[in-house]
């Protein structure tokens, strides 16, 4: 019996696949691919012929790759097929042109699978705090884990990277929105630690967060190594900085250093997480790069395995 697992993760701004090995406990292949899924569904609430075309031709290209027949493979998608009032066109068409059917998660079981991936990985860095929080910031939301040693708080909101970008044109209009578009994470943060107390550290994940820790590690899109971001740590004064610096770049250097068309994401992202940081109330965070796709590679792992 092959002990491989297919994950695919299917979010607002990219196609994320995982062949893990689950006797091994450890990745074989992944592929990743800009998609934008989301690309002007704020405006129209649906998801367009072009994003649907270049997600089923992801999907094809991570075939190359990837053997899908040979391994049990399981699909889910997020918060833009959630907003999306096509959806359901949408999946069947993936499905009947690249035979992989695509499950529609909530913002609670995503961040059940995701909490799964980081915990995961937080042990293998031997990292020792008994309670944290973790921000997972998408395309298209963004989630909030409090993790207490006997329980977890979660909740999914709908605010991503890509839904802010789209919704404010410029930088100077994102931050002054912000305050207000948060405003319900702030009261569920203050609401959170009134009830339960303050957690002892501030994890993050997803592709702001591990951006900004490649900038600081001198990676780009093309070099980026997860390995060495697992467990990078970042201050709030950084991401001015990062933020700075991306902005200073000439457009083609930020193409490089970000990968092609997120620049404008990343830097609406960077926003987003320096608003995290105030409402969670650290200084500094450690960044962990497994995310959705890895903590469902690893449930299947833990269903095969029994």
């Amino acid at each position: 019996m092959d002990s491989g697992v297919v994950a695919i993760d299917l979010g607002s701004n990219t196609l994320r696949v995982l062949h893990y090995d689950c006797q091994a406990d450890k990745p074989v292949a992944e592929f990743e691919k800009i998609v934008k899924t989301a690309d002007g569904l704020k405006e129209h609430g649906f998801i367009n012929d072009a994003a649907i075309d270049r997600v089923i031709a992801a999907i094809k290209e991570a075939k190359g790759i990837i053997d899908f027949s040979a391994q049990r493979v399981k699909a889910v998608t997020t918060e833009a097929l959630r907003q999306a009032s096509n959806r359901e066109e949408v999946l069947k068409r993936i499905e009947e042109e690249t035979g992989i059917r695509f499950e529609m998660i909530s913002g609670e079981k995503e961040a059940e699978y995701t909490l799964l991936a980081v915990k995961n990985r937080l042990s293998k860095l031997q990292y020792a705090s008994q309670s944290f929080v973790l921000a997972d910031i998408g395309g298209g939301s963004t989630e909030l884990i409090f993790c207490y040693p006997h329980e977890t708080v979660s909740k999914s909101f709908p605010v991503g990277i890509v839904t802010i970008a789209q919704s404010y044109r410029k930088l100077e209009q994102i931050a002054e929105a912000l305050p207000r578009e948060m405003f319900e994470i702030q009261m569920f943060c203050a609401e959170v630690y009134a009830t339960k107390g303050k957690v002892e550290s501030f994890v993050a994940t997803s592709g702001t967060p591990t951006t900004v820790a490649a900038m600081k590690l001198g990676q780009t899109y093309e070099t980026y190594d997860a390995s060495k971001i697992n467990g990078t740590s970042l201050v709030i004064n950084e991401l001015d900085l990062y933020l700075k610096k991306l902005l200073d770049m000439p457009f083609e250097e930020r193409e490089v250093t970000v990968g092609t068309g997120r620049s404008d994401l990343i830097a609406a992202g960077i926003l987003i997480f320096k608003q995290l940081f105030s409402m969670v109330e650290f200084e500094s965070c450690v960044v962990v790069d497994d995310g959705l796709r890895e903590g469902v590679a690893l449930k299947m792992c833990e269903k095969s395995l029994h």
